[in-house]
Formats: structure tokens, sequence, C-alpha cells
């Protein structure tokens, strides 16, 4: 179901009116919002919007903030006994909202209010048609996961990002070079999405174990063509690192680093397409083996679902977390976001 587009101040939620609502109530305010302490509702039209949220209460908090399909916005931010801080932030508003080929979710714009000691005491939410987006293009390891303990790294990346620059998160479990071109509801979905000067990321290569590298680059060139010719700025990111260790507390081997089933080292394709097109490459091989080398084999497995489903290749909260601040710095290292 869509909601019809509003222009200007969409909602404004007042101390006053937040603090007077129990936890177990929602409360309407201006612009047809519903507001709980632990959550809001705003009833908004896909798009992009500013978020501002002011915390703090007559006690001490410590607060954080998620929206839609468990994207981290806000993390854990502590505010003294009667402090007042805004915080602003640009949000995707999408349908489906999480996965594109996932369940549709509920429309509008939906906001979990967490932490420690959640004080939200206002929030404020105004369209923001000419915000410019990241946009990204992966598999399970970047995804909008639906449920915990899963998390990827494109879930968590809005918590690094101001004002003015917003997430949109195509990436879907399962997805390959090839698939992600064949269905309309990824690539060519998110290439709509694409206005001049807007960054795509593009992460693939978990499932593409049996790509031949011909077929396996030619995909990849076309991707950047495409957002190329729609006026964006594409980017290729290696794959995160399997947490498969050597005897040796190394990841040098093929089934950490990504070698697919016919002997393709699919980073070594990456980085070499990227200097053949001139098209800027954040090496997140490189930079989560490096990470869980550094931990090692035991501490290294928070990073990602070993305890929970031995899971070597999807990453934890924490994992995604470490991840999307790899991919931040690389951003804003070589000048692509400030």
């Amino acid at each position: 179901m869509r909601r019809t587009g509003v222009a200007g101040v969409l909602a404004l939620a007042t101390v006053a009116a937040l603090a007077a609502v129990p936890a177990h109530a929602a409360a309407p305010v201006p612009g047809g919002e519903l507001c709980t302490p632990a959550a809001c509702h705003v009833d908004v039209a896909p798009g992009t919007y500013h978020v501002t949220v002011t915390l703090g209460g007559a006690e001490a908090g410590s607060t954080s903030v998620t929206a839609e399909t468990r994207r981290a916005l806000l993390p854990e931010t502590p505010t003294a006994p009667g402090q007042r801080i805004r915080r602003t932030f640009t949000v995707d508003v999408r349908e489906p909202e999480g996965e594109p080929t996932g369940p549709a979710g509920s429309s509008g714009l939906d906001l979990v209010v967490g932490g420690a000691s959640p004080k939200l005491a206002g929030l404020r939410v105004t369209p923001a048609p000419g915000a410019r987006k990241i946009v990204l293009v992966g598999d399970s390891t970047v995804c909008d996961q639906p449920g915990a303990p899963y998390a990827g790294w494109g879930q968590h990346l809005p918590q690094y990002l101001g004002r003015g620059l917003a997430v949109a998160n195509y990436a879907d479990s399962g997805e390959s070079t090839q698939s992600v071109l064949d269905n309309p509801a990824l690539f060519p979905a998110a290439l709509a999405r694409v206005r001049q000067g807007d960054l795509v990321l593009v992460q693939l290569a978990h499932n593409d174990k049996q790509t031949p590298a011909a077929t396996y680059r030619a995909n990849l060139a076309r991707m950047v063509d495409a957002v190329r010719a729609k006026g964006g700025r594409p980017v290729l990111v290696t794959p995160v690192v399997r947490r498969w260790f050597n005897a040796d507390g190394t990841l040098n081997n093929g089934t950490a680093l990504l070698v697919n089933g016919l002997g393709v080292d699919l980073p070594a394709e990456i980085r070499a397409l990227a200097a053949d097109v001139d098209v800027p490459l954040i090496d997140l091989t490189a930079l989560t083996k490096r990470r869980v080398e550094e931990l090692g084999p035991q501490s290294s497995k928070a990073l990602y679902l070993y305890d929970e489903k031995r899971d070597n290749t999807h990453t934890s909260v924490r994992g995604a977390t470490e991840y999307a601040a790899l991919v931040d710095g690389e951003l804003r290292a070589q000048g692509l976001i400030r």
C-alpha cells in the first residue's frame, strides 16, 4: 500500500508529548505520526527524508535509533541529566523496506528507539528530495538482514553518515553478478534510483561460485557502464573474507579469500577491473583479512555467527558494524564522501 506525499515539515514530536505517553501506548502527534517511548511511525511516501532526533531527559540516558528493517541510524548516545542533544540523519524510505525480494514491510517510516536507557525527547522529519544517495548492490553480507543475529555491513553503514547522505540498500541474500542483473527488483531497480553524483557500491562474489572469470568481469563492467550512463559514480568493493583460518593463523587460502570453484580469484578480478576502467576500489577483502587475522582464531568469532550458527561467512552486529566503519573510512579517505 502506498501513501500520498506531503510537503514541508512532516512530523514534530514534542518533549511533552513523548514524556506523557506510557510505554504501552501510542500517541498521535502533528503530521500523522504515532510515537511511544520505544518507537515512532511516520506516515510518508517512499523517498528520502531528513530525521532529527532530540535526545535527553531529566535523568541520564543512553539512546540508539534504528529504522525500517533494522538499519542502524544512531549508535548508542549518552546524555547527562537535564542535557538535550540533537542528531540529524537522512533516511531512504522505500517498498520493500528491506531486502528487495523480501516482505514489503510496513508503509511509511518506522523508527525503533533502543539503548540502555532510551530518552527520545523529540522528532522532526522533513522531505529531502535532493539528498545524495549511496546505493548498494550486493549479497547477504551487505543487505538489510531481517532478523537477528544476522547483520549486513550495508545495514550498519548509515550510522556513520550525517545529514544529506542516505543509504539505499538494494543488496539481497543469495545473489550473484548474473542474478542481480536478471532480476528487475535488484540492479535495475537500484539503477532507477541513481541520480547525478550518487555513489553506487557493488560487492558481489560470495555467490559467483561457478562463474567464469570473463563472465564475472563482463557482468561487473556492465553495471559500471550503466551507472556511469545515469551520471552516478560506481565504486567496486571486494568481498568480506570468510573466517577460515590456516594452521599458522592466517587466512591465506582460497576459501577465506573467495577463490571460486573454477579457480577464479574473484577479488583479484575486481581489483583488475577497477584499474582497467578507472573506478574507485574499496578492497574490503584486504581490510577484513587484516582485522580477522589481528583478532585471531578465537576473538574473531565475535565478528561472525560462529557461536550462534557455526557460520564463518555472515557477520554479527559487531562484525557488520566494524566492517561498515571500514567502508566509511575508505569512502572518506578517497574523497568520495566528506
